[in-house]
């Protein structure tokens, strides 16, 4: 079942489910929470995923809100990585709801704004296992023939909360958590 983001509001009073949101979304359209770009990060270099081991491109970050960078320029064919101002934690064990239904696990969803596709924009998400606390990265290609301004700041994308059903074998517990981007060069997947 998804969760209303006037649920989310209510459940991260208690759980802070979702830190260092934007004074916006105290009053959020939908049923998501929008979240923003606060770094970008370019790659260079080959990459491996193997059945044991994995290495990253390297990533080099760009631009940080936190440093005072503004806005990035993503020319055609750029294939960049953005990290969000906002650090989610989703509790490893079951929380209560509050609408009558048993305790469950969350795990969250992240759809595009819908203005990056219209610029020609293509969005790569994942969705967030129970367990991961952390900033959340992000993909953006640009596929238009045009340059494109993205401001450090702006709402990327939108987060869906979801109950899980059933028992988990195990939370997330992985490598990419605490919003790690890249690797530091080969490694053990766990």
């Amino acid at each position: 079942m998804i969760l209303s983001a006037k649920k989310i509001l209510e459940l991260n009073a208690k759980y802070k489910l979702i830190e260092n949101l934007d004074p916006r979304e105290s009053d959020p359209e939908g049923i998501g929470i929008d979240i923003r770009v606060g770094e970008v990060h370019s790659l260079s270099g080959p990459g491996f995923l193997g059945t044991k081991d994995r290495d990253t491109p390297k990533a080099e970050k760009i631009a940080d809100i936190e440093a005072g960078n503004k806005e990035v320029m993503i020319n055609p064919r750029d294939y960049l990585l953005v990290k969000t101002i906002e650090r989610v934690n989703l509790p490893s064990e079951k929380i209560s709801i509050g609408d009558g239904s048993p305790p469950s696990y969350l795990m969250l969803d992240v759809y595009p704004r819908s203005t990056l596709q219209r610029c020609g924009i293509y969005f790569m998400g994942t969705k967030t296992d129970p367990g991961y606390s952390g900033e959340l990265t992000f993909a953006l290609a640009n596929l238009s023939n045009s340059t494109f301004r993205l401001e450090l700041g702006a709402r990327i994308a939108n987060v869906v909360f979801l109950q899980v059903s059933g028992e988990l074998s195990r939370a997330y517990g992985g490598q990419w958590q605490g919003g790690r981007v890249s690797t530091t060069g080969l490694e053990k997947q766990v």
